[in-house]
């Protein structure tokens, strides 16, 4: 019924929580590999994963285009594995790609510094300063990735619907206050929206995806906004014609329909290498 989003600190049970919750609920939990694979399968270098991976991107590697590809294969594959609804997907931005979908649920997965530490000392027999670099290059990473990428702040609870505090909440416990989350939330009409939001959100997504990399456009921040049967295309171009192009080919790849641009000319733009 429901798409379910985690963001969570380090050490705070978020993967454990959600194998629980997704085998209780029989939903589906895509994971962060599944999604990394995926984004290597559209054809993202698998080198550069690293780089901007839930990480907080150095400061040329957030000036380099790379960035914006990145962002664009990682929007398509959360798109695509929320799609088919009923699961749960965990970190990498996912409530705020999904954030205008009627049928969501996002959730933030919080514990104690003190608890997180003695959770990653008794996982890796770590000692307290090994633990506490952990906690803070994770946090600092998850930070500023959300910074960079979405321009927002992961930790504001204003963000989901609920934040739990796991240092108080068993993985049990959890699971149940989901369960009922989604039970209180969640109609039939909810999901049917969901559905239609989420499959327009991956039509504009595959759309710019061709725009970039089948027909090489070198637009940048280029999305597609989809109502309907007419799209507009919105970005940064460094002329008409580039723009117009980008409305042609669009047209050729949705015959059906009605192609808008809002792509604004700035011609002096230095684009991304």
């Amino acid at each position: 019924m429901a798409v379910i989003t985690i963001s969570r600190q380090v050490a705070a049970l978020g993967d454990e929580i959600a194998t629980a919750a997704a085998k209780k609920m029989g939903y589906r939990f895509v994971d962060r590999k599944q999604i990394e694979a995926r984004i290597v399968e559209l054809g993202f270098p698998a080198e550069k994963m690293q780089k901007y991976d839930e990480r907080k991107p150095g400061f040329f590697a957030s000036l380099a285009k790379d960035r914006d590809e990145y962002l664009n294969y990682l929007q398509y594959a959360v798109l695509e594995a929320a799609k088919g609804g009923n699961c749960i997907l965990i970190g990498r931005g996912s409530f705020i790609i999904l954030d205008d979908v009627p049928n969501l649920i996002s959730l933030r997965f919080v514990s104690n510094d003190s608890i997180r530490l003695e959770r990653l000392k008794a996982e890796f027999s770590w000692n307290d300063k090994q633990a506490q670099t952990r906690i803070d290059e994770s946090d600092n990473n998850r930070r500023g990735f959300h910074k960079s990428f979405f321009n927002l702040a992961n930790e504001d609870p204003q963000h989901f619907h609920m934040v739990l505090n796991t240092g108080m909440l068993s993985i049990d416990d959890s699971v149940k206050v989901i369960e009922g989350l989604v039970k209180s939330l969640i109609t039939a009409e909810k999901e049917t929206a969901g559905k239609k939001r989420i499959a327009a959100l991956l039509k504009g997504q595959e759309l710019v995806n061709q725009l970039l990399f089948s027909f090489h456009l070198n637009i940048n921040f280029l999305r597609a906004v989809v109502q309907e049967d007419e799209i507009t295309l919105q970005g940064v171009a460094d002329s008409q014609a580039l723009a117009d192009r980008a409305v042609q080919a669009a047209a050729k790849i949705l015959p059906t329909c009605r192609i808008k641009s809002a792509i604004s000319i700035v011609q002096d733009f230095k684009t991304y290498q």
